[in-house]
């Protein structure tokens, strides 16, 4: 049972890549829940003022922080920004991350180099300051993706990085014993983002569309309410790599 100190009414979270997208759909489920929420961004201010305009209207705090995710020194200051103006943190959800298509042997490996800094360093650098940060009775969550499983072409650099984002989360789970810190990750199926859709021909689309049996694409409200089980009642889900993908094989 979680104490006074991080009932829900209390709660803070930190969502990276907060601003847009399956972030934002995250940001917007926890108000919903009462948390008060650090929404991040790297590269979108105003965004990110917005979505921290409409949490405030909800009737909860809010704080804009900023940071590259793969740079310690400044996700340190992220992380302290938080720790000063709503007074520590419980939740850490990581959403950021690129994703940069292309054939294995046609891959430009200065993109692939920029998506192992992003999704892979970031997600350790990330992971790292809520292991240090959490309070305890709280939860770090992940972003992977299905396709892991799926094995697309053109995904392969992709897939490899989130790969390592499932071999780090229930290794941090292990390691978060005593502290009553659940460490999961969330690996969607397709999903209709912005990072999802640019670029793809309507046909590809409506491939990726069919393949659930709910003949549909996820939304970020769907992957979004996983997010917020294992933020809060999910309290014996722990060290999993959780698909909300439609049926998706």
């Amino acid at each position: 049972m979680m104490s006074d100190q991080t009932s829900k009414a209390s709660r803070v979270a930190l969502v990276t890549g907060g601003s847009g997208g399956i972030g934002r759909a995250v940001v917007e489920r926890l108000v919903e829940d009462g948390f008060d929420v650090a929404v991040h961004y790297a590269g979108n201010r105003v965004r990110a003022e917005e979505v921290a305009d409409a949490a405030r209207l909800a009737g909860v705090r809010a704080v804009v922080v900023t940071g590259d995710v793969a740079d310690e020194s400044g996700m340190t200051t992220a992380f302290d920004a938080v720790d000063a103006e709503l007074g520590g943190v419980d939740v850490v959800v990581n959403t950021a991350g690129i994703m940069l298509l292309s054939p294995l042997r046609d891959a430009d490996l200065a993109e692939v180099d920029q998506m192992f800094r992003t999704n892979i360093r970031g997600t350790f650098v990330v992971s790292q300051l809520a292991a240090q940060r959490v309070r305890d009775g709280g939860a770090i969550i992940n972003f992977s993706t299905s396709v892991v499983k799926l094995a697309l072409p053109t995904y392969a650099a992709y897939a490899a990085t989130k790969g390592a984002v499932d071999a780090m989360t229930p290794i941090l789970a292990k390691e978060m014993r005593g502290r009553d810190v659940t460490v999961n990750a969330v690996a969607p199926g397709p999903t209709a983002t912005p990072l999802f859709l640019d670029g793809k021909p309507a046909d590809v689309v409506d491939n990726l569309r069919s393949m659930s049996p709910l003949e549909r694409l996820g939304e970020p409200a769907d992957i979004a309410e996983v997010v917020a089980f294992l933020a809060g009642p999910a309290r014996w889900v722990n060290g999993q790599v959780i698909y909300p993908n439609g049926g998706v094989a």
